[in-house]
């Protein structure tokens, strides 16, 4: 039998959380902006056809993580604020799933 070795890493910083979720908020302006540039090519009258149903799958896509981005975010926010990793967890997973039953209905 094994013993109890204690934890595999170490609790993060206040310093680190806070970094985090200046990464993730970073993250959320990457994804906008790949959802202004497929947008454009969507309504740009001189793309072809395939470039075209291309970006309307890419704008899938890009739906789908800005809701993941939003669940992260929400995540990193949570636990600046001083919450369990647990407890900002299931806030999170919440989210996603109160997300993707609206996806669901849309459909």
């Amino acid at each position: 039998m094994t013993a109890y070795k204690g934890i595999k890493f170490a609790p993060l910083t206040k310093e680190e959380i806070a970094e985090r979720y200046a990464e993730v908020q970073e993250e959320m302006g990457e994804v906008l902006e790949w959802k202004k540039e497929e947008e454009a090519r969507l309504v740009d009258e001189n793309v072809s056809p395939q470039a075209r149903s291309a970006a309307k799958r890419a704008l899938k896509k890009v739906a789908r993580r800005i809701n993941t981005v939003k669940g992260t975010i929400l995540y990193w926010k949570l636990r600046n604020e001083g919450q369990s990793h647990f407890k900002a967890n299931l806030e999170k997973n919440e989210l996603w799933a109160s997300l993707s039953e609206s996806d669901k209905s849309e459909e």
